[in-house]
């Protein structure tokens, strides 16, 4: 069978106008301006699905107050590595959104990030004991050594004065994060993306990718519906292919035919939160607090109540509320679960559905809810909340990543997965949090997979974006001090 023939040619496609599309084609843009970027989004805006402010949890994930990220072992020690990493990575980040803003890329940053210190809370005998744990295992390190711990109620009460009001008696411990932040990924996206178009960047929208041919030489056909014309339906071909479509990346590394994609399956989970806007409300709580998950839980269903900012208002946001849905995008369809299932991937899915029988029992119980029973959650939080005054949102769709595993035969894997060919002319990104506070450093380590020889003409411009790129922050006080500081200025989140 012929292949179609190509109406245009680019450099690379980057399918999805989401946060992770965004990073990539900025930083390519300024190590590569002569390449020709394409970006298509099937929806007719940018930032509409996970990287929407209402689709997540806003949070800028440096592991201050993330309890999933440092796990209690059997012998009832707590280890700070996957925190730490995480909080490098984060670092990371901000640097790029700094020098973004230096350079007159991102505007007003506030608009995008505003400081929200972060809370770990959490009640009774056990988890009062874990979270000391936790914070004895990372205060010693220098990206934690400003987190607090109490169990003083009167301290807590300063910290996040609605989680105490009207609170019983129970044992109540807590630490404190200053440096938190809240981030409006959708805002920054399209701060991104407006600043890139037309410099040897365009942005389309209402364009679906569909099927992904790789040639001969290396590069992808790819077939482009137009999904309010379909007239203008074409082909184009691109050297390099980044799918960074949240959920509809799957389906789309599926269709690309690399054997780096066998095994890979997607499992949706669905979420909801309450939202208060009342401004009375709003304005006597400042922080992300975190809480611990359910039993059988996944990672993203962590309870918490989160001070937001969106297009410049304020707003508390709790939940989530887990729930299921078989569409792999907020705006999907019904099918890409089912669709999804292939002969490489079947087992590994079915070895992992069967190995967390917990998680399917946990969302059932979820599905069964009532609006009272969401309220008394909200409660276990914010003693005296008025349930009137909170509104139920959907938030986006998050599909966790499930692959075959050589021991247990499949796994569900929680966070991201990086997916690259071995001649890296594609790459895909899979899962969920801590995603888009991390984009900077996996487009890096993309970049480094898919470009290798490019690497070396590009390292001194990315130490110029980012002045810790090759070192650890946490291993360098006074780099830290220095960067962090300068970071947090630049970004107005002193």
């Amino acid at each position: 069978m012929t292949s179609p023939q190509p109406t245009e040619s680019v450099d690379v496609v980057l399918v999805g106008a989401g946060i992770m599309s965004a990073t990539l084609a900025t930083l390519l843009n300024d190590l590569q301006p002569d390449w020709k970027l394409l970006v298509l989004e099937r929806l007719d805006a940018a930032g509409l699905e996970s990287s929407n402010a209402w689709n997540n949890a806003g949070t800028g994930h440096s592991a201050l107050c993330e309890l999933n990220y440092a796990p209690q072992a059997a012998d009832g020690t707590v280890g700070a590595e996957k925190a730490l990493n995480i909080n490098e990575q984060f670092q990371v980040t901000r640097q790029l959104w700094s020098s973004l803003v230096e350079n007159g890329t991102l505007r007003e940053p506030r608009s995008f990030i505003n400081p929200v210190p972060h809370v770990s809370m959490v009640f009774g005998e056990d988890h009062a004991t874990y979270l000391r744990a936790r914070y004895e295992a990372f205060k010693p390190h220098k990206l934690f050594e400003r987190m607090e711990f109490t169990e003083d109620r009167d301290l807590i009460a300063q910290w996040a004065p609605l989680t105490m009001h009207g609170r019983g008696a129970g044992r109540v411990a807590a630490t404190f994060a200053p440096e938190g932040t809240d981030v409006d990924f959708g805002t920054l996206t399209n701060q991104m993306l407006d600043h890139l178009t037309g410099r040897s960047i365009t942005v389309q929208y209402g364009q679906e990718v569909t099927t992904l041919d790789r040639q001969s030489d290396g590069s992808w056909l790819v077939s482009v519906e137009d999904r309010l014309n379909s007239d203008n339906n074409r082909v184009i071909r691109a050297g390099f292919v980044f799918l960074g479509a949240g959920g509809g990346a799957l389906p789309l590394l599926q269709k690309s035919g690399i054997k780096e994609a066998k095994g890979y399956g997607g499992f949706p989970v669905s979420g909801l939160f309450l939202r208060n806007t009342d401004p009375s409300v709003t304005a006597q709580h400042n922080a992300k607090v975190y809480g611990q998950a359910s039993v059988g839980a996944p990672p993203m269903s962590v309870p918490h109540l989160d001070t937001r900012y969106v297009n410049g208002r304020r707003a508390i946001m709790f939940g989530p509320y887990g729930g299921f849905k078989p569409n792999f995008l907020k705006h999907g369809s019904l099918l890409d679960l089912p669709k999804s299932v292939r002969a490489h991937n079947l087992y590994p899915m079915t070895r992992a559905g069967m190995a967390n029988l917990d998680l399917v029992k946990y969302l059932v119980g979820e599905l069964t809810k009532t609006r009272a029973q969401r309220i008394d959650a909200l409660h276990e939080y914010y003693p005296t909340a008025d349930g009137s005054q909170w509104e139920l949102i959907e938030a986006g769709q998050r599909v966790q990543v499930m692959k075959s595993d050589a021991k247990k035969g499949g796994v569900l894997q929680f966070g991201t997965e990086l997916v690259t060919s071995a001649d890296g002319s594609i790459g895909a990104l899979l899962g969920a949090s801590p995603g888009a506070s991390t984009a900077v450093p996996i487009m890096l380590n993309l970049l480094s997979k898919c470009f290798p020889a490019k690497m070396s003409e590009w390292e001194p411009r990315i130490k110029e974006l980012i002045p810790s790129y090759g070192t650890t922050l946490n291993d360098n006080p006074r780099l830290a001090d220095e960067i962090m500081g300068h970071t947090a200025s630049v970004l107005g989140i002193e």
